[in-house]
């Protein structure tokens, strides 16, 4: 683990979420821009294979976390990644949240980008890539998480030396 926080913030402006600007962190999931397959006799639209999972040993596993709500401006002192194995976040009642990533240099986060979910965006963040925790901006803040579950070290923390303050 590095250093905590100091008090000095820098501050980053919250973006769009899209699938060009999130590629490089992982696949942003939701109905726009793919066709369905209507199944369950027409009465259901299936959008397949919208994310992969990836995975080193272990093997997939679904969860619900119960998160905190927080509020905007959000100081952002953390950032995490696990190495072995990718994250899906799906919300499950209609949560707004924050979505933050950073992408590597030498083995610590470049400066972070933050973006907006909707509660109809669902992500998928890629193995080893810098994130934030989930934050979730309103709604119940729960969330079915698919990610691995096995044995080895999945989880990497980087604290910063100096905040960022997350703005609209």
């Amino acid at each position: 683990m590095g250093n905590r926080a100091t008090t000095e913030q820098r501050t980053i402006r919250i973006e769009k979420l899209t699938s060009e600007v999130f590629m490089p962190f992982g696949e942003l999931i939701e109905t726009g821009g793919t066709s369905p397959i209507v199944i369950n006799e027409g009465r259901c639209e299936r959008f397949s294979d919208l994310a992969g999972v990836e995975f080193i040993g272990g093997r997939a596993g679904v969860s619900l976390f119960q998160a905190e709500l927080r509020r905007l401006p959000h100081t952002l002192t953390m950032l995490e990644r696990h190495p072995l194995g990718s994250q899906c976040f799906i919300p499950m009642n209609q949560s707004e949240y924050l979505v933050i990533v950073a992408a590597d240099e030498g083995g610590r986060p470049s400066t972070p980008r933050a973006f907006m979910a909707s509660s109809t965006q669902s992500i998928n963040i890629k193995r080893n890539t810098w994130h934030g925790v989930l934050t979730p901006i309103n709604g119940s803040g729960l969330f079915a998480v698919v990610d691995r579950i096995g044995d080895g070290n999945n989880l990497e923390e980087h604290w910063l030396k100096e905040a960022y303050l997350i703005t609209e």
